[in-house]
């Protein structure tokens, strides 16, 4: 870039500076030809505003229709400018040899403007780069491009920040709209997001997109969250939903996992409906699609689940039940046909039946359908009924072929002949711990847990842990163990065959049908005799065990905590007795009444642990109702009675202290009011209610132990006494009120316990090792942080130590050098004065031997003298004449 402020630049200067043509040249090649005005993208379109709409769910009877979502509105975006000609009006600052140097501050044709640093004539370096309608680059400049990292402003306030090459954002950068509250983070290429990256539309960042991008467009893998809190995760294309993934209507209750095409759900997948249950229940139900989905409706062959127990499994259209279909009801019948728009076709009837079928409907208030059964593993017609799908194919697997048939309808019939009893079971456990107001309820695997306990299944050679692993080892991991699942009753029934062959298979190897002689073997010594004779202190008392559910969620938060995965496959996590004893002594809630061996008399007392030759094993694993229950019992060893009296006086004395108050606060308004007798009361002066009692005052209500109560009761007259004592029925009646008192009493003193224990002792203490780890984990990332730091710093003083200690050697070796110098300049100068002294010798020796020395001429007159030169020598010479 030569100095100068005519238009024809290049012709004036072009002998001074070939590197003309090529500046220009690195200019015209800057950016996207286009100027810096907003350039409207398609790529925010569709989550700026809108929201998704999920489908609708499905009822028995009736189906509404599914909402279209609104098309939300284009949002705009920048792109980069293009730097101007070079063409200058002025220069102001350095310059070498005509040439720009060093700092400067230049002005081009049109308006833009640069100020930075130069280097032989181009923009080199740090620089801010302005344009005419107000756009400003600050960053760094190579050869009059801006390259490497710099910042991009525009007049609306759009701000980018990150890596640049030639001018288009290239790298990481940081985007921030001026106009719109969107922010993106992540990667560009050529000015167009590409790669990883995270991009918000909303100021307090409820709804973002964090995934692949591909040219501007979401394209891949990514997760999205729409402000409404609905999520999706999975596969995106031209910013749409494609390919497989899942998506959760949070408000709806909704949740779709499969195939998408074009944002909507497309190919096969599964939708659930999440139900609401009554006020009192702690389960939840579901409908349940599995099939498949054609733009966004069912469509095809597809299974639809109901809440109640009832199913269809056939042809969809439409969202509607249409073709050949099994629509199965919750009290087992069943209708096999045709089905048109949602509603059943009736097959014609025979002609000799015609009016009897046409009294039946007409007398009849519902449609009559027809009972049949479904189909079993091997093909054939299943004796069970059609809510009874006895899947025993993997059982089936181990015998010949030419017996599958025969062990299928043989444990077929076997559990035909104990269904009452497996029904009357399963009902009785799913409703353990639930309001008297849950007509319908479904078995959990907590519910599961305490049937095959009360069952004895756990002294069969095999825990509990194990028994899921066994059951429910096709699950992910994390739901094995989980206690909230929901067991059908026909799952109850294929488990209860599944745990009846693997537990007494080698007992009955020799016996055929070999399938029903181990299911007749669990049901005569495991389930007949025990079932419904509940064991352990969950479910011990309705009163109590809805008091004792009140701290279910936040023991199996603490169960999650504690649980260590299982070094086999399925690779899930439990909680070993050893790890329980250790939780206890992290706590500090081992005691004198609580102590290790009292907590492994727990252990066996709960089921957890059986007692073998050795004593208990610590390496054996608990499920949560064992952990639930063990800690149940310590609740009831560990809180004595005078921790309860203890706690009693703490809020006795926290309600005198309330009651002093509210007294205070009425005496003086009674002072007030006698004062003045004259004024009337306020109105609503006295009206004020009192405090509500909390759990624990409602619990002290209760004596602790009989004979405690402070009421006294005047006692009869002798006649009375003795009429009383003569009346054997009287007696009954108070014998059955001391006991209901009696059990009352030792409720409401369990409770006391469990609630001090939980609410005093256990959470708190959880709460202190959770707060203890996150400050060890702040502490050891600190202490990371602080030896980078470290190294860092090491690092740079031994670089320092380094240089300073090559600079030291540097330094030596000069002085050296110049000692070297110095010696040798030395040297040189007395050889030199010694050359002299020799040749001076030298001359002294050539003249001595010239003059004839006087001794010599003495001895010798006759010789004549040497004749002298010059003058003298010549007047001798004419006087001798």
């Amino acid at each position: 870039m030569i100095k100068g402020k005519k238009k024809d630049a290049k012709k004036k200067d072009a002998k001074k500076d070939g590197k003309k043509a090529a500046v220009e040249k690195s200019e015209e090649s800057l950016g996207t030809p286009t100027d810096s005005n907003l350039t409207t993208l398609g790529d925010l379109r569709s989550d700026s505003l809108g929201e998704e709409t999920p489908a609708i769910p499905e009822a028995p009877d009736e189906e509404p229709e599914v909402e279209e979502p609104p098309a939300p509105p284009v949002t705009p975006f920048h792109e980069e400018p293009v730097l101007a000609q070079v063409i200058i009006e002025s220069y102001e600052g350095e310059q070498v040899d005509e040439f720009y140097e060093g700092e400067g501050f230049i002005c081009f044709e049109g308006g833009n403007t640069y100020k930075g640093l130069f280097s032989e004539g181009r923009m080199n370096g740090e620089g801010t780069y302005t344009w005419a309608d107000g756009v400003k680059y600050e960053g760094t400049f190579v050869k009059n491009v801006p390259t490497h990292c710099g910042r991009y402003t525009w007049n609306d306030g759009t701000v980018y920040e990150g890596s640049i090459q030639d001018g288009l954002r290239h790298g990481y950068g940081i985007f921030r709209s001026g106009t719109h509250p969107i922010f993106y983070t992540g990667f560009w290429c050529n000015g167009k997001r590409h790669g990883k990256g995270t991009i918000y539309f909303d100021q307090e960042q409820t709804s973002w997109y964090a995934g692949d991008w591909v040219n501007n467009v979401r394209e891949g893998w990514g997760f999205r969250r729409y402000r409404s809190g609905n999520t999706y995760f999975g596969q995106w294309k031209k910013n749409l939903r494609h390919g497989h993934g899942k998506m959760i209507w949070l408000k709806d209750k909704q949740e779709y996992e499969g195939e998408w095409q074009c944002g909507l759900q497309h190919g096969s997948g599964m939708h659930t409906w999440f139900l609401k249950r009554m006020e009192m229940s702690k389960y939840s139900l579901l409908n349940e699609y599995a099939g498949n989905f054609v733009k966004g409706e069912r469509h095809g062959h597809g299974t639809f689940l109901y809440s109640d127990g009832t199913m269809y499994s056939g042809e969809w259209a439409h969202n509607k039940k249409h073709g050949k279909g099994i629509f199965v009801s919750k009290n087992g019948v069943c209708f096999e046909g045709e089905f048109e728009n949602d509603c059943p076709v009736e097959r014609p009837a025979r002609q000799g039946s015609a009016v009897k079928a046409k009294k039946l409907r007409a007398t009849s208030p519902r449609r009559h359908f027809e009972r049949t059964s479904v189909v079993n593993a091997v093909g054939k017609i299943s004796v069970l009924g059609s809510d009874i799908d006895l899947d025993v194919s993997t059982l089936l697997a181990f015998f010949p072929r030419e017996d599958r048939e025969n062990e299928s309808q043989k444990i077929e019939l076997a559990v035909l002949r104990h269904i009452s009893k497996l029904r009357k079971a399963y009902y009785f456990y799913s409703t353990l711990g639930c309001a008297s107001s849950d007509s319908t309820c479904s078995m959990t695997m907590l519910q599961f847990w305490r049937f095959l306990k009360d069952c004895n299944f756990h002294l069969c050679s095999v825990t509990l842990a194990e028994i899921d692993r066994l059951l429910r080892g096709d699950q992910s991991p994390k739901d094995i163990h989980d206690p909230s699942d929901i067991l059908l009753f026909r799952t109850f029934v294929c488990y209860l065959v599944h745990l009846a062959f693997h537990i007494y298979h080698e007992k009955c190897k020799d016996e055929v049908p070999h399938l029903q002689k181990c299911f007749l073997e669990m049901m005569s010594r495991n389930v007949l005799p025990s079932a419904c004779c509940v064991q352990g202190i969950l479910y011990s008392g309705g009163e109590f065990s809805s008091f004792a559910m009140n701290y279910l969620e936040k023991c199996w938060e603490i169960y999650e905590d504690f649980c260590r995965p299982c070094p086999r496959p399925p690779f899930d996590s439990t909680v070993k007795l050893r790890q329980f004893l250790w939780m206890l002594d992290d706590f500090k809630l081992l005691s004198e009444q609580l102590t290790a061996p009292r907590v492994l008399e727990i252990f066996v007392k709960v089921g957890a642990s059986v007692p073998g030759i050795y004593g208990v094993s610590l390496e054996l694993e608990m499920i949560f109702l064992e952990f639930f229950e063990s800690l149940l019992e310590c609740a009831l060893v560990y809180v004595t009675e005078d921790m309860i009296l203890k706690k009693e006086a703490q809020d006795n004395k926290k309600r005198s202290s309330f009651e002093i108050k509210e007294l205070s606060k009425d005496t003086s308004a009674m002072s007030l009011t006698e004062h003045s007798p004259s004024q009337p009361p306020r109105p609503g002066e006295d009206t004020e209610l009192a405090p509500q009692p909390s759990l624990l005052e409602t619990l002290l209500s209760f004596p602790i132990t009989p004979g405690e109560s402070k009421d006294d009761v005047s006692l009869p007259n002798k006649d009375v006494k003795e009429e009383q004592d003569s009346c054997p029925e009287k007696e009954l009646i108070d014998e059955a009120k001391e006991d209901k008192d009696e059990q009352k009493e030792l409720c409401s003193f369990r409770m006391w316990q469990v609630e001090i224990f939980f609410t005093t002792k256990l959470f708190p203490a959880f709460e202190r090792e959770i707060v203890l780890r996150d400050k060890i984990k702040e502490k050891k990332n600190q202490d990371a942080e602080l030896a980078e730091l470290r190294k860092i710093q090491a690092e740079e003083l031994e670089r320092l130590i380094a240089e300073k200690e090559e600079e030291e050697e540097a330094r030596k070796q000069e002085a050296a050098a110049l000692q070297e110098s110095v010696r040798l300049r030395e040297q040189a100068s007395s050889s030199w004065e010694t050359l002299l002294s020799w040749r001076s010798l030298q001359l002294k020796k050539e003249a001595s031997k010239r003059e004839p020395s006087p001794t010599k001429r003495g001895s010798r007159g006759s010789e004549p003298k040497a004749a002298p030169t010059g003058t003298k020598a010549t007047a001798d010479k004419k006087k001798k004449k």
